[in-house]
């Protein structure tokens, strides 16, 4: 994609936060070029609060971005499918502290952005490409990133289920890739562990319309799954919902073992530290150099 984007009119949707269970409504609207995706908190006079590795606040069931004592929550679907989708500019008006979670995946976002249609802009799209490996570890968990000219994603996980197991995905993420076989993936939970999550505050409005729910050797929902290895696929949404945090498009090949919220936001943190890691290209600069790379 050569030229930075927004969406082409303004949409909407309703639904409930998946962790505090409040009603909320976001409305996504056109933003001018090199804005960047922006939450307005519309309950409090439109505070901004920029989706930023910046404003990072809560990695630990969901992503929660603040600023100055406001809170957004559960970003992770919302970002994962502008960026994946190719969004580089909005405004996402928001009455409530949590983005709805829907039916659980990206797909109702990714309807949203094709209901809004997309507006190309005349500014050239810049890409942060990675130039040498980064890697992030901690107890047996690992992400790492190597240079790429195109954004790819290994995403290995590993789940002591009779359903779900070691599971792994790979492929280049492009907008008809992500739209078919990442955004319908749901969240996804185990019923032996509701009752601890309820009693930290979470998960306050999941339902089986909005959540997987495995059983000790079943799932509780019953139209079953969308994939055989769907928490993996859904894994693979949140990471790149937590990559956008970057604020511009990724060219790297991000491998993922086992890792969560934090992981990823330690990843970005690290990325966003050194600028000799990376380095900034237009599309018309990649295209160039790669067309060198193959008469060489």
């Amino acid at each position: 994609m050569r030229f930075e984007t927004t969406v082409q009119r303004p949409v909407e949707a309703t639904g409930v936060g998946l962790h505090s269970g409040v009603p909320v409504t976001i409305r996504v609207t056109p933003a001018p070029v090199s804005t960047g995706i922006v939450f307005l908190r519309t309950d409090l006079e439109n505070f901004p609060i920029p989706a930023s590795w910046r404003h990072v606040a809560r990695v630990s069931y969901a992503t929660s971005l603040m600023r100055k004592g406001v809170l957004i929550s559960t970003t992770e679907h919302l970002l994962s499918v502008f960026y994946s989708i190719g969004i580089d500019n909005a405004y996402i008006e928001i009455d409530n502290l949590e983005v709805p979670i829907l039916d659980g995946s990206g797909s109702p976002f990714v309807e949203l952005i094709r209901e809004a249609g997309i507006r190309h802009y005349r500014r050239k799209r810049r890409y942060l490409r990675i130039r040498r490996p980064i890697s992030v570890e901690d107890r047996g968990k690992r992400i790492t990133i190597l240079p790429d000219d195109a954004f790819r994603l290994t995403c290995d996980t590993n789940f002591d289920h009779p359903m779900v197991g070691r599971q792994s995905l790979e492929m280049e993420v492009t907008p008809e890739g992500y739209a078919s076989e990442i955004a319908p993936a749901r969240t996804f939970g185990f019923e032996n562990e509701l009752d601890q999550m309820r009693n930290m505050g979470l998960i306050r409005g999941a339902t089986l319309a909005n959540a997987v729910c495995f059983t000790p050797n079943g799932v509780l929902n019953p139209e079953g799954l969308r994939f055989p290895d769907e928490c993996c696929r859904h894994k693979a949404l949140d990471l790149i919902g937590d990559l956008a945090l970057i604020g511009k498009p990724l060219l790297g090949h991000v491998i993922a073992e086992r890792a969560g919220h934090a992981m990823h936001a330690a990843l970005v943190a690290r990325i966003m530290s050194d600028p000799t890691l990376y380095e900034i290209i237009t599309f018309d600069q990649l295209a160039t150099r790669v067309a060198h790379a193959l008469m060489s």
